[in-house]
């Protein structure tokens, strides 16, 4: 064991299905699950929470009175479709396990964004209970039909037993339907209607059974969509992209497929060449929207795949994009891309970025999306950066801090498999957490209230006020890329002494189901006053802090490398997610 004293400021900083059933997910701190939660003596009270980011980045780019930072969206926000209607902008992306699902956000000028939630924020909309994180829900489309005033958001969901579904709205803000359920198979659905008013849809599948090519062959297909029942037509499934811009070559999995109208000809827009290092945004042109469709001759567009590896401040995996005409007629391109630390490693997640697109010509083409991407923008002509102020997302490096005692909570933090409600209770000391009897490494609901990590260097801290009854009660903080990779930095029990200890707990393998945990320090400590609690990355390395008064912090163990919350690593889609952490389940047990 491993202690060292530092002085650091605080700003540097089965039970569960039934639950899960009957807890309705409101976006309110009901007092529905009030009685629940006070039952259970030992549950963990969180107060005072603070979260900074502070990426060299954004330090040595300081924004000029007409600039904004890209990404937009910080943290694990990938796989962005964007509509308007008028000069109302929404945008969604994919979150997997997380709840509520299809984070979706509302902006007027495509740089001041709020957040709105999630488009899928009722338990009778969305059952990701026994998923791994990253399945669930991911890949949405959004797409305003101007022919009957709605709004469609089209997804794939790995859960459930759903498979591809569509909820409608008139008004994003007022919530949406129930989902339908969709009759064909494949991923990456967006929908497309026309002027006439007819309707399409157009996703990525399989080649037809027998005449796939190669590993990673993909083809995009479209069908006709029924308006009037919300469904396709059986029958009118029509391959429209074979494997790619070029066959020849073997492209790999193009995929996340839009179509748009101008100049009454038809383009689709694809991610093309996974995505990892070797994404890209590809462009095809048709008369039609059922093709046949040519690829522009100076494909991609969008791609970061040719630069060196070690470029300053690097941007890479760019791709999966979507379209829309911006302020003054001006258009835009979101698409997802990561910013390695400096080990090349991506804990942060795929982030929303945007850049303009030039679409002067017959083709468009995204502004400095073919150079090294840089990380600030030019303000849309006439707009005020906003971000961070009077309600909107903050971005660059911001201090994110939180009381609890506003009226709802923040819609930043998520739960996983399940609505946060089920677990929370607002007191008048902070926010209570119920420990479900489920452990973090297990693919089930968990008490944990999420928050995304959105820098690579931030500190994360909060104060605890908690007496674990007995060796299976934990709570704390947990930074976990999925249930096989993550760390636990909690306090728990043994005899008749308290502990705070941190945890490791990685894949033996990277195919491997078998988990190794490990103790990577713990000691005795006193909790009849609150604990403040500290996690601090710089990079790759995060370090593990409590302090009992405040001020002067102890560190557990040394800084550790968190390689094992980098995709590379741990595999899947997702980002850190940073949590509050109960658990009347635990296994991290003291020898």
């Amino acid at each position: 064991m491993k202690i060292k004293k530092i002085n650091l400021t605080t700003n540097k900083s089965v039970m569960l299905l039934a639950a899960f059933v009957m807890l309705f997910s409101s976006n309110e701190l009901g007092a529905t699950n009030k009685s629940k939660v006070d039952k259970v003596s030992n549950s963990p009270v969180f107060s005072n929470f603070v979260y900074q980011g502070n990426d060299s980045v954004y330090i040595e780019n300081p924004l000029k009175a007409d600039e904004f930072y890209s990404p937009i969206l910080q943290g694990c926000y990938p796989d962005p479709a964007i509509c308007k209607k008028g000069d109302d902008y929404y945008m969604v992306c994919s979150s997997f396990a997380m709840f509520p699902g299809v984070p979706i956000f509302h902006s007027k000028d495509l740089v001041n964004w709020t957040d709105m939630g999630g488009v899928l924020n009722r338990a009778s909309q969305l059952d990701v209970h026994d998923c791994g994180i990253s399945a669930g829900v991911y890949a949405p489309g959004i797409t305003y039909n101007p022919n009957n005033d709605t709004f469609y958001m089209i997804v794939t969901a790995f859960s459930g037993g759903l498979g591809n579904i569509i909820v409608k709205t008139k008004d994003p803000k007022q919530g949406w339907g129930e989902p339908i359920k969709l009759k064909f198979g494949g991923i990456d659905p967006s929908i497309f209607f026309d002027d006439d008013g007819k309707g399409y849809v157009i996703h990525n599948d399989a080649p037809d059974q027998g005449k796939e090519l190669y590993n990673g062959h993909r083809v995009i297909k479209i069908w006709d969509y029924d308006v009037e029942n919300d469904q396709v037509v059986e029958g009118s499934s029509k391959i429209i992209v074979n494997g790619g811009v070029d066959l020849s070559k073997k492209p790999i999995w193009i995929e996340a497929p839009h179509i748009y109208k101008k100049g009454g000809s038809y383009y689709l827009m694809c991610a093309e060449g996974g995505t990892g290092g070797w994404h890209s945004e590809v462009i095809f042109k048709s008369d039609s929207p059922k093709g046949p469709f040519v690829p522009a001759p100076s494909n991609p567009i969008l791609t970061q795949r040719y630069f060196p590896n070690d470029r300053e401040n690097k941007v890479d995996w760019a791709g999966h994009a979507d379209l829309v005409e911006g302020p003054n007629g001006k258009y835009y391109g979101v698409f997802l891309a990561v910013r390695p630390n400096k080990e090349q490693r991506v804990n942060a997640g795929r982030q929303t970025f945007i850049l303009p697109v030039d679409w002067s010509g017959e083709f468009p083409v995204f502004e400095n999306g073919l150079v090294p991407m840089e990380p600030k923008l030019k303000m849309p002509k006439g707009i005020e950066n906003k971000t961070g102020k009077d309600g909107f997302f903050p971005n660059g490096n911001f201090t994110f801090s939180d009381d609890f005692s506003a009226e709802k909570l923040d819609y930043r933090w998520i739960g996983l498999r399940g609505p946060r409600e089920a677990f929370i209770q607002k007191t008048d000391n902070g926010i209570q957490i119920k420990p479900f009897e489920t452990n973090i490494k297990e693919v089930k609901p968990t008490s944990t209230l999420f928050l995304r990590q959105m820098h690579n260097s931030f500190t994360y801290a909060t104060t605890i006020s908690y007496k674990p009854e007995s060796e299976k009660d934990l709570a704390g903080i947990v930074a976990l890329q999925n249930e096989s990779s993550n760390f636990v930095f909690g306090i728990t029990k043994k005899g008749e002494d308290y502990y705070i200890l941190l945890e490791k707990n990685m894949r033996k393998g990277r195919r491997s189901r078998e988990v190794i945990s490990e103790i990577v320090a713990s000691s005795k400590i006193d909790i009849t006053k609150p604990i403040r609690m500290q996690v601090a990355a710089t990079g790759d390395q995060y370090e593990f802090s409590y302090s009992i008064n405040g001020t002067d912090f102890i560190s557990i163990g040394s800084p550790i490398s968190g390689d094992i919350l980098s995709t590379d690593v741990a595999g899947g889609f997702t980002g850190c997610l940073l949590g509050l952490y109960a658990t009347s389940a635990n296994s991290a047990l003291i020898e």
